[in-house]
């Protein structure tokens, strides 16, 4: 029995195949074009195995993950051209004929970060998943089920007090404007000093800037869902970026309620090179197949 993973980002897609210990045994990455072609891309890649179970799809959003919307699989009101409106899911299940479970981008990682520790015996009750890249996104894991049943959480597009050194930039988000993500994702960078974030030395004070406005998620997360853990993923993420992180969390919430040592409160990811959005997938794609017969 192998398990399939579907990482679809806004830049690239990661597609593998996995067996029932949710090891990877074949992966294969390649650009997020249009979607015709990006979707036949992934079904070409698993139609090579013939004992491909199920498959778990981790996608940029917004989507549509009610089951009963007649929408039910489409990427919906996506800034990413092209992709509006996209139906993912039919497609792959008419082609490829097996369950699928259909999730956004940071409900994969989230719940592959949740597998990770039952793996390693240190079970966690709940967390929170940030991804800090190209955008902000946050999935939520509780007890082993995800919140939002009406839809996905958008924690990104949360609105965050403004930087005093930073009340000028109108922000990157075509919807909000200075919304978490227009704020503090990596084109963030570019647009506020014309260099892209990697390029961008940790002693430069905009990194503190976005470290004030991701400390706010985390304290926004923090006081609604009390999680056990935050985790902070992506691009932009780093351990010295996180001590930033931490700082601000620290002086913003001014010993408002506890939350243990910081350091492991607010971490990176468990699962090492970006592959905890495949490890949840493989652990989803199990969870659908077992759903279905």
């Amino acid at each position: 029995m192998l398990l399939g993973s579907i990482e679809a980002g806004g830049t690239k897609f990661v597609c593998a195949v996995g067996d029932q210990n949710y090891q990877v045994k074949q992966s294969v990455t390649f650009p997020t074009t249009d979607p015709a072609t990006t979707i036949k891309n992934s079904i070409e890649f698993f139609q090579q195995f013939a004992d491909l179970s199920a498959i778990g799809i981790a996608s940029f959003g917004p989507i549509e993950i009610r089951r009963s919307a007649p929408n039910y699989g489409f990427v919906t009101s996506t800034p990413k051209p092209g992709w509006k409106d996209t139906d993912f899911v039919g497609p792959i299940q008419k082609a490829l004929n097996v369950p699928v479970y259909w999730t956004t981008d940071v409900n994969g990682s989230a719940y592959g970060e949740w597998v990770a520790y039952q793996q390693a015996n240190e079970p966690l009750d709940s967390l929170v998943y940030y991804t800090v890249g190209t955008g902000i996104g946050a999935g939520i894991v509780n007890d082993g089920h995800f919140i939002g049943s009406q839809g996905h959480p958008e924690l990104g597009h949360v609105y965050v007090k403004r930087h005093p050194a930073d009340l000028d930039f109108d922000g990157t988000c075509p919807f909000h404007g200075d919304c978490l993500e227009g704020l503090a994702s990596g084109p963030t960078f570019k647009a506020r000093l014309g260099i892209a974030g990697q390029n961008v030395p940790l002693t430069d004070p905009t990194w503190d800037i976005i470290a004030y406005y991701v400390a706010q998620a985390a304290i926004q997360t923090t006081l609604a869902f009390r999680p056990a853990k935050i985790i902070i993923g992506g691009g932009v993420s780093s351990e010295t970026f996180l001590q930033k992180v931490r700082q601000q969390f620290k002086e913003l919430m001014n010993d408002y309620i506890e939350v243990g040592k910081l350091e492991d409160y607010i971490v990176m990811p468990k699962v090492a090179d970006n592959g905890s959005a495949t490890l949840g997938d493989f652990a989803l794609a199990a969870k659908e197949l077992e759903n279905n017969y």
